[in-house]
């Protein structure tokens, strides 16, 4: 990552923001996030920001548009081409982790939008599984925008705040979020299996005292 940071802090400021919008934008509109995850691109800026070569104040909302903005480039992307999206050869090789974010998404619809924003594969692939899931573009705007807006600013600022220390930082802040949205999603599924025991349970009993 210090090249990336090296070779960005080399070139005039407005390409410097160009580029990292250019990145965070494709990770999700054109699964770019494979190659280059979107939160290194955001702490990027921060750190540019940090040297002085941008303003810290235009690269956080540079950051969150683009972050909404390529999820719904994504969603559209989803809905337009759906099953040849998911058949194609770059999902291919990862068929069971898709398997597992097309899961959640049926679960925890909106929510999982939201928390998808946070884990890298999730973040790349879930706009376009909720845009071929047809989901509705306001349920799907509304927690885009939410996630857009949590993630964009603290991985911006974190690189901001960060400054030498970025590299440390982004490793370790990319694994312990990830761990957290992990856990913080298994807690929802186990909730919602008991939740849907408990109905079963209300409704066999109604069911069996009406014979």
């Amino acid at each position: 990552m210090g090249d990336i940071v090296a070779a960005v802090l080399s070139i005039p400021p407005l390409a410097a923001y160009l580029l990292v919008f250019a990145l965070v934008f494709a990770e999700d509109a054109a699964f770019v996030g494979f190659v280059v995850p979107g939160e290194t691109a955001a702490v990027v800026g921060g750190v540019i920001a940090n040297q002085g070569k941008a303003d810290i104040w235009v690269m956080v909302p540079l950051v969150v548009v683009a972050a909404v903005a390529g999820d719904t480039a994504g969603y559209e992307v989803g809905k337009h081409l759906g099953p040849k999206l998911l058949g194609s050869r770059a999902l291919r090789r990862h068929r069971e982790r898709l398997g597992d974010a097309q899961e959640f998404l049926a679960r925890r619809g909106g929510w999982a939008v939201f928390l998808g924003r946070f884990v890298a594969f999730f973040r790349a692939v879930t706009p376009a599984l909720a845009g071929a899931s047809h989901m509705r573009y306001r349920t799907f705007l509304a927690y885009n925008a939410l996630g857009g807006l949590v993630w964009g600013i603290g991985f911006t600022l974190l690189g901001y705040l960060a400054g030498a220390s970025y590299e440390a930082v982004a490793k370790t802040v990319g694994r312990d979020v990830a761990a957290v949205v992990v856990a913080v999603a298994l807690v929802v599924v186990i909730v919602w299996r008991v939740r849907r025991s408990r109905r079963k349970r209300r409704v066999q009993r109604r069911s069996g005292g009406g014979q």
